[in-house]
């Protein structure tokens, strides 16, 4: 029985060997953590910036002010009176008693970033990395870059700009989601 025969026995529905695509590929992942999200000036494009846990290269990755929004609302504590979008599928992903394990953020191909979703038990689901990231931050999975993405595309911030990082940080502190062009939540 083959992986795609068994996972459709389990889902009770016919499942593509497209959703096993990448499934038991080695690809080495690096660990990340999220430093933030800013508003680069002029052009007011909200950037995501990650940096790997163990090593000195960050992943700047231009996002979306909605998810831009959300990423921050959840570092800042913002609960809003309705959930967002990314506590809903938080939310369903609980009651279906799934765990979303990991987010891989595996590649960049002409210009646009590509992330996966990595249940436990379950298939993985293509995702944009800002929607994998706003996941991940509200249900504390962990956030992985493949490593070649890194060698690719990583930046190394020069000792004299860590400062910047840390006034890249304090920033984060005293934004608000009004500063990402959206609306307060209702």
């Amino acid at each position: 029985m083959t992986a795609v025969q068994a996972a459709s026995d389990v889902y009770g529905h016919q499942v593509t060997a497209k959703a096993f695509e990448g499934v038991g590929d080695e690809m080495t992942m690096r660990e990340l953590s999220v430093v933030g999200v800013r508003v680069e000036l002029p052009a007011n494009q909200p950037i995501l910036l990650l940096k790997e846990v163990e090593g000195e290269r960050y992943l700047p990755i231009w996002v979306g002010a909605v998810e831009a929004a959300a990423i921050a609302f959840e570092q800042q504590g913002v609960r809003p009176a309705r959930p967002m979008t990314h506590d809903l599928l938080r939310d369903v992903i609980r009651s279906l008693n799934a765990t979303l394990e990991a987010v891989h953020i595996t590649e960049m191909k002409d210009g646009t970033y590509y992330a996966e979703l990595v249940f436990t038990g379950f298939p993985r689901v293509s995702s944009r990395p800002s929607d994998a990231v706003a996941l991940a931050v509200r249900s504390g999975a962990k956030i992985f870059g493949a490593e070649n993405l890194l060698d690719e595309v990583g930046i190394v911030i020069p000792d004299e700009q860590e400062d910047e990082v840390e006034k890249f940080k304090e920033f984060l502190d005293t934004i608000t989601p009004e500063d990402f062009g959206g609306k307060q939540a209702k």
